[in-house]
């Protein structure tokens, strides 16, 4: 067990601040191998991000890049350069594949200060951006390619270094009954390959390997969804009896594929994904169809062109199903949530992540989407988290750390059988006693005592 102090307090003048978050510079992938000799270095730039960057600066940038990664090559030809620290920024380096660099420049946070003259005095934070969190995010561009319009910076946190799954909480009938509805249309439309069922943004069944579907879930809960979000109708995950006779109405869509079946020219184009299955990166097309807050992802052979048609029998067969299931789910959520009680506050809050199964779960976060980040601690707390998390990097062995916070909170790390837990703990005159008590308390009602380390 490690104990340490750590400030997280602001100062008398933090309401004559203004704080600006970190923000992406730029990004660009180069190969040096395809611009080697004198004039041929624009060769090397297969992308750069922002485009209206005029040529030479482009190409002064890549070649600091280049010679930064071979300088660290003298020192560890293995491992060469990942990041470098500036006042002003930081930069980020990745080889997903042999010659092909990935750079992400991020500006580091700022505090705008005024002097006593009136005038605007900059600061910048120079160790406030965590080298693992930044890191990853580069490594999931990579795996998604993911456009960088989506790259929201300031809202990336220890979350982003687990790019974990968020399980929705189901009782086992209601579970059967997602897995019968799977069976039956896997048989009505045989041509599905692979099939995942979300609600609320949460997985609760899918037939994809896990990390295939850890980036089809980064995918849909950061880019496909939030760009098809709608205000709810009021009443609308109230039961509907579809299977009344002759009553087909249900709130079935398409979030990839035709927007109105109605249209003879309607468009049945869907995206292309790829998994990394058996038969080495298999091509497949991703259809995404949603009732209320349930979404199925159906994935169909890429050699298979989907018709009109075959569109519009797949809304006949799933709409009315998928709505009255994603009825079902909701009724029975608000009846667990009743059961369980209105509690009053807890005075911790905690993140838990599982590397075997990716399940993650936070009670920090009361929001996280793709460009914001509600978290209910501290920005300060939230840093100790990335820390603490770095340390648990360096050794395979289990392990817990004690942090007592200047702003009287306890944060608590626990690495134990691949499974970690962060909890921030609001008691402003405990002991490490005490706090060490509060945990295992949490440890035995939440997570079935798996992080008794003793």
């Amino acid at each position: 067990m490690a104990v340490a102090a750590a400030g997280a307090g602001s100062g008398p003048w933090a309401t004559q601040e203004k704080q600006f978050p970190p923000a992406l510079l730029s990004f660009f992938i180069y190969n040096p191998r395809f611009g080697p000799r004198e004039g041929e270095e624009e060769n090397k730039i297969l992308f750069y991000h922002p485009n209206e960057v005029e040529k030479n600066e482009k190409i002064r940038n890549v070649g600091l890049c280049e010679a930064i990664v071979q300088f660290t090559r003298t020192f560890s030809p293995s491992k060469p350069a990942k990041s470098l620290h500036t006042q002003k920024n930081r930069q980020f380096f990745n080889e997903p594949e042999e010659h092909f660099w990935m750079v992400m420049v991020v500006r580091n946070p700022i505090i705008e200060k005024q002097s006593k003259d009136g005038k605007p005095v900059i600061e910048y934070q120079e160790e406030e951006l965590l080298d693992k969190v930044y890191s990853s995010v580069l490594q999931q561009c990579y795996s998604m390619y993911k456009y960088l319009q989506t790259l929201h910076l300031q809202s990336c946190d220890l979350l982003d270094i687990f790019g974990g799954i968020s399980f929705f909480p189901l009782d086992k009938m209601t579970y059967l009954k997602i897995q019968s509805f799977i069976n039956r249309v896997e048989e009505s439309l045989n041509i599905v390959k692979y099939t995942a069922f979300l609600y609320n943004d949460q997985l609760i069944w899918s037939g994809l390997e896990q990390d295939d579907m850890r980036i089809l879930y980064k995918y849909l809960t950061t880019s496909l969804f939030p760009r098809h979000m709608e205000p709810e109708l009021a009443g609308r995950d109230s039961p509907i009896r579809a299977e009344m006779p002759g009553n087909l109405q249900h709130y079935g869509r398409f979030l990839t594929g035709p927007l109105n079946l109605n249209d003879p020219d309607a468009k049945c184009r869907f995206p292309k994904i790829f998994v990394n299955t058996d038969d080495a990166y298999e091509e497949l097309h991703l259809i995404v169809y949603k009732a209320m807050s349930a979404a199925v992802c159906f994935m169909i052979d890429a050699s298979i062109q989907p018709t009109l048609d075959f569109c519009r029998r797949l809304d006949s067969v799933v709409g009315p199903q998928l709505t009255v299931l994603a009825s079902d789910i909701c009724e029975q959520f608000n009846i667990n949530k009743r059961m369980s009680g209105s509690e009053k506050e807890p005075q911790f809050k905690f993140i838990y992540f599982n590397h075997m199964n990716l399940a993650e779960k936070s009670t920090v976060h009361m929001r996280k989407t793709p460009s914001v980040s509600l978290t209910s601690v501290h920005p300060d707390l939230m840093k100790i988290l990335g820390d603490i998390n770095s340390d648990f990097t360096r050794v395979d062995e289990d392990e817990e750390i004690i942090v007592k916070a200047m702003s009287d909170y306890w944060v608590v790390g626990k690495k134990s059988d691949r499974r970690e837990l962060y909890v921030i703990l609001n008691q402003k005159n405990a002991n490490l006693i005490e706090v060490n008590e509060e945990v295992k308390k949490l440890c035995a009602t939440q997570f079935n005592n798996i992080f008794f380390l003793d």
